[in-house]
């Protein structure tokens, strides 16, 4: 779910607190290209450090790319292998002529990590939308994914469920806020200029956490056409990508999968009772969460206080202690 989407439906996003990241030292990998890895004609951006038997990959929120998981992968990457990469036309990797959806996704990953000479077992973790590529991911290539960690993971009813909920508004949110986005990516190609409004009301606030060399970095993507074409053909296709999930969707057996919710939700008042539509909201993202982990014989969900929507970025160490549950039960 992309809850910048979202924003006008509710109310105000509450404030969450900035994490104070390791070191700034430990960004400075997310700051650049690392492995550039041609999977056909083009390349894609992977990130990866430590070793061990088992791999651990993150896949990042809807338009994000590897640096969402940088208050993450440092700390899984003191026990085993953990990578990042950057989806096509996203953070550092190469366009691609492709629609941008979670099978074209998938195959991309799988050529990236097969050229990269990564081999299986991974653990697969994924937020938002990087968590619905995760499940397909497991779906298609089950004898390679040992475990799943998905935070506040997209679901393939997930934008039907919750415009039923809100009494048609979803729809017409999503409607305004593709207008915007289709927008912004207009004046992309033209070229932003540096400091504009313009620049500064399509990109919004920086992620939390970022230092200023990922800012920096941050700041020059987001700014280019090539971001913005990608941004707007992951976003415009969610339908389709839900139906691909929703075509794939089985039990996941035996599978650990452990599901981490928000606990503060991104659309509250901050000092004002919840309303009863954001609590309904609330209540039925969980209850999509808990469906997904009860798939598995081995599955759970929780949630995770003081957490908004991108918890990798409110409560990394959340993520890191569930990342490290799923690695024990493989031993």
């Amino acid at each position: 779910m992309n809850v910048k989407k979202l924003a006008v439906l509710l109310a105000a996003c509450a404030a969450h607190p900035v994490f104070a990241a390791p070191s700034f030292a430990h960004q400075a990998a997310f700051s650049k290209p690392q492995q550039l890895i041609d999977i056909g004609g083009r390349k894609l951006n992977l990130h990866c450090s430590g070793s061990g038997p088992v791999t651990v990959v993150f896949d990042s929120p809807t338009t994000d790319a590897g640096w969402s998981w940088t208050g993450v992968q440092p700390h899984i990457a003191k026990r085993t292998r953990a990578c990042v990469y950057d989806r096509a036309g996203l953070g550092f990797s190469d366009p691609s002529p492709r629609e941008g959806i979670s099978g074209n996704a998938v195959e991309d990953l799988h050529a990236l990590l097969g050229k990269a000479g990564i081999a299986p077992p991974y653990v697969l973790v994924g937020n938002s939308y990087g968590g619905a590529n995760a499940q397909l991911y497991a779906y298609r290539y089950p004898d390679e994914v040992k475990g799943l960690v998905l935070v506040e993971p997209h679901h393939e009813d997930e934008t039907a469920r919750l415009d039923k909920v809100v009494q048609g508004k979803l729809k017409e949110v999503y409607a305004q806020q593709n207008a915007e986005e289709k927008a912004c990516a207009e004046k992309a190609e033209q070229g932003f200029q540096p400091g504009s409004d313009e620049l500064k009301h399509c990109i919004g606030q920086l992620p939390n956490g970022f230092g200023p060399e990922l800012a920096q970095a941050y700041l020059g993507v987001v700014s280019t056409a090539r971001h913005w074409r990608a941004a707007t053909s992951e976003d415009f296709n969610l339908d389709k990508s839900e139906d691909q999930l929703r075509a794939a969707r089985r039990s996941f057996g035996n599978m650990p999968v452990l599901v981490l919710t928000r606990g503060v939700s991104p659309f509250a008042v901050p000092g004002k009772p919840q309303s009863a539509l954001n609590k309904a909201f609330e209540n039925e993202n969980r209850k999509m969460h808990k469906e997904v982990a009860a798939l598995s014989k081995h599955g759970s969900e929780r949630v995770v206080p003081g957490a908004g929507h991108i918890i990798q970025a409110d409560k990394p160490l959340a993520v890191v202690k569930a990342v490290n549950e799923v690695l024990d039960k493989l031993r």
